[in-house]
């Protein structure tokens, strides 16, 4: 059976359509398919079925399943050509299956993206613009520079890591125009197409646009609510022989989940028994109050660190920063070379001052704040519903109450001016998407709008009953 007739024996057998919902039939059928193929389930070229017997085989009006496929084409997510019928329609690029910018629509309150809740990184760019020019270093800024980074840019790396506890050194560091853009050039530089990969079974979008790219194949593997189980692991790498693992050890990204010493010394422990590389993402790593020693202080021989200045500083800027054993080094800074020769060095020297003046420790001392005043405001207005969260994260994790859909709720909430990614956009098991979905507080512009955004989340998480019937 295809997945395609799976999915409709789903959809007829365990009663995914409710006709009794407040939610019409085609906008429930548009829901499940748009759902199926956002999370691979049904692939590109996947030819549908002509509308009658579509129509046919779910019980359903033709008139329904005409809507739904108006939607879809409509989403670009499938395409109709004379002689080839209806199919799932290939991606535009890999880019465009996850959201890079929020939106700034008038009466939208955008809680899709994450991005610092504070403007302070305007007001001490605006205050260092004016001194660059005074910098020693200024006169190289017209001038090519290595394809790891300028030393100096090197050097202030390794100290900003030393500062957030993790152990570095220059010789180590790789400048990087984001952690997607080190976690591109690591996977181009290690992998082949066709290698697998192992991330959490619930995991940051990005790797998966990554991967897909490159020809990977990206397996989850399962954990629990403190984090990938290391036994979990251990059988994936029996039955899949992967090339490398992705974790998230730090707020995980959705989840929340920071994994404990124990949790991280049990999977160190598999991943030195498997042979496997570790590419290390732990851009929300200065956030936290306290965090135990990284991956990379348990792994240092085969694990590649990457985080950024993105998520606790400013997303404008695009610096990140690699860390990887010294013999990978060159192999990443080759994969760089290629891509766009080196990076810029007039970022790099901001960055570099950010963080040689102190300044980029105080900013994120003003954004650990701020989150925590914000994730207070969400434990109140949230109490009694499902939800993870951490006291200085950008993001919160809400496991929605039935009968609620990740999609679905997603979507009314998007009607209601509150824009959020359902669940089922994190999950690498189409068939076992979270009903869940990721609230960004750190997104809002203001504490009042995040109040705002949260009274209309809660709201209608609590009342999921009143859209479930009176409508068809």
């Amino acid at each position: 059976m295809s997945q395609f007739e799976q999915l409709l024996a789903e959809l007829k057998n365990n009663a995914a359509l409710q006709r009794d919902s407040a939610e019409t039939l085609y906008a429930q059928l548009a829901d499940a398919l748009s759902e199926a193929i956002g999370s691979g389930r049904l692939q590109p070229g996947e030819r549908l079925p002509p509308h009658r017997d579509f129509a046919s085989a779910l019980g359903v009006n033709i008139t329904t399943v005409t809507k739904a496929m108006a939607v879809l084409q409509q989403k670009g997510l499938i395409q109709s050509r004379p002689g080839r019928g209806t199919q799932v329609a290939p991606p535009r690029h890999p880019a465009t299956q996850f959201q890079s910018a929020p939106s700034n629509e008038p009466g939208t309150l955008d809680l899709s993206v994450n991005r610092p809740a504070t403007d302070g990184f305007n007001r001490v760019l605006a205050q260092l613009l004016p001194r660059l020019a005074d910098d020693p270093r200024f006169s190289d800024m017209k001038d090519y520079h290595p394809s790891e980074g300028p030393l100096w840019a090197r050097e202030a790396a390794a100290q900003w890591l030393r500062h957030t506890g993790v152990e570095a050194s220059a010789a180590q560091m790789l400048i990087v125009e984001g952690a997607q853009h080190g976690i591109a050039s690591t996977l181009r530089s290690l992998t082949s197409s066709g290698d697998v990969v192992l991330a959490d079974s619930v995991t940051y979008q990005g790797i998966n646009a990554l991967c897909r790219s490159l020809g990977l194949i990206l397996v989850g593997v399962d954990g629990d609510a403190r984090g990938m189980d290391p036994e979990a692991l251990r059988q994936a790498c029996a039955e899949h022989l992967p090339r490398l693992l992705f974790l998230v050890p730090s707020i995980h990204n959705p989840t929340t989940v920071t994994l404990d010493a124990e949790r991280r010394a049990a999977l160190a422990a598999v991943i030195r028994e498997t042979d496997l590389l570790v590419i290390e993402d732990d851009v929300y790593r200065p956030l936290l109050d306290a965090s135990p020693a990284p991956m990379a202080a348990l792994l240092p021989e085969r694990t590649i660190y990457i985080c950024a200045l993105s998520k606790c500083i400013a997303p404008g800027l695009r610096m990140g920063f690699v860390m990887a054993p010294r013999e990978l080094v060159q192999d990443i800074a080759a994969m760089q070379r290629i891509d766009c020769w080196s990076t810029s060095p007039l970022t790099a020297l901001i960055a570099t001052r950010l963080i040689e003046d102190g300044q980029a420790e105080q900013l994120v001392a003003e954004q650990r704040e701020e989150l925590r005043a914000r994730q207070a405001l969400l434990a109140t207005h949230l109490e009694g519903l499902a939800f993870r969260h951490g006291s200085t994260g950008t993001h919160a994790w809400l496991e929605l109450p039935e009968p609620w859909t990740g999609s679905r709720f997603a979507r009314l909430c998007q009607e209601r001016g509150v824009v959020l990614l359902a669940g089922g956009a994190f999950a690498l098991h189409p068939e076992l998407s979270p009903q869940a979905v990721r609230i960004n507080i750190s997104a809002a512009l203001s504490r009042q709008q995040l109040i705002k955004a949260l009274n209309v989340i809660s709201q209608l998480a609590r009342q999921g009953h009143l859209y479930m019937h009176n409508r068809i």
